[in-house]
């Protein structure tokens, strides 16, 4: 196996996902010749320009940043041309022109957070966990013209505990990734591993798939079964986040749940119908039971364990927590 210094890469990703796996690609004695990340943006109260996880683990590294508007513009092309880098590593960054993941010699390679070709898309840690899944895994594949349907090189399984949430898998996922896409830069330097067409998985499993989240994906409908609303929840935490409404007198109030438990119980409140003693507990009707909250945010205000939400929040005598079409 040839040693990793002589492999050439141009790493492309913008998250704080992708900046964790090219800051051990570093640390590992690869190559990095250039980095390919999203523009900066402006961001915060004051509008000031941001720059992307991964362009900043390149700066603090001196590594080249490219940061194109369109990757099919001829300008970019050639600079990615001169450059000549071996192999090119796409980790959570927007799809590939063929003119772009054509041209190194070894190819281009994803990390996707999920058993391919299972939970294809955008979100695949929020939806497996949303669908209840109790095992999920990486898979870094050739990238090809259509989207994360190229032929497979490594996996690795992971379980997903009962509750864990989106954000707690994400950095699990981080840590397992390190090994995978070194293990990925070594074995295709040396011709070292036969990639496998995601058809012949597709035969064996029930397709599912892992489209973007959205805002309607967000609300909880307090009229389905508790194990569904606690998947939803945590498959959502901490970011974009579950929410509900609160109704409480003549105030109506936007409240992000992050994290709590579900309770089966029979013969319970109607769903939504909220029950607490003021101090220490705040818990929800649902179909078959209660959800019991732990950690919240009430919107424009920092998130709370429940008893520190309970010392500022007044509900009253037939407060109710609902989506606005429940209202």
């Amino acid at each position: 196996m040839p040693e990793v210094t002589k492999v050439s890469v141009v790493f492309f990703g913008t998250p704080f996902f992708a900046a964790a796996q090219l800051e051990n690609i570093v640390e590992r004695g690869y190559q990095v010749k250039a980095v390919v990340t999203a523009a900066d943006k402006a961001a915060g109260r004051g509008m000031s320009l941001k720059e992307s996880a991964v362009k900043q683990t390149a700066v603090k590294h001196g590594i080249r940043v490219l940061q194109p508007i369109k990757l099919k513009d001829e300008e970019f092309i050639s600079e990615l041309k001169t450059i000549n880098a071996d192999l090119f590593i796409v980790i959570a960054f927007r799809m590939m022109p063929e003119t772009v993941w054509k041209l190194p010699k070894l190819g281009t390679f994803n990390l996707h957070a999920s058993l391919l070709p299972q939970y294809r898309g955008a979100a695949p840690i929020n939806r497996a966990i949303m669908n209840g899944e109790k095992a999920t895994g990486l898979t870094t594949f050739l990238i090809n013209e259509a989207i994360d349907e190229g032929n497979i090189l490594y996996q690795k399984n992971m379980t997903i505990h009962d509750n864990e949430t989106a954000g707690e898998l994400h950095d699990r996922m981080i840590e397992e990734g390190k090994k995978l896409v070194t293990d990925t830069i070594d074995a295709l330097a040396s011709n070292a591993v036969k990639p496998i067409a995601q058809q012949f998985l597709l035969l064996k499993n029930e397709q599912k798939t892992a489209p973007k989240i959205f805002k309607n994906d967000c609300i909880i409908h307090w009229n389905q079964n508790g194990l569904r609303i606690h998947n939803q929840i945590r498959g959502l935490s901490p970011y974009p986040a579950a929410f509900t409404y609160i109704t409480s007198g003549k105030t109506t109030t936007e409240i992000k749940i992050f994290r709590g438990r579900f309770e089966p119980r029979s013969g319970v409140e109607n769903p939504g119908s909220i029950l607490t003693d003021h101090k220490t507990f705040l818990k929800v009707a649902v179909t078959d039971g209660y959800y019991w909250i732990h950690e919240l945010q009430q919107s424009g205000k920092k998130p709370l364990i429940v008893t520190d939400f309970l010392r500022g929040f007044r509900f009253g005598h037939a407060s109710y927590a609902h989506s606005i079409r429940e209202k």
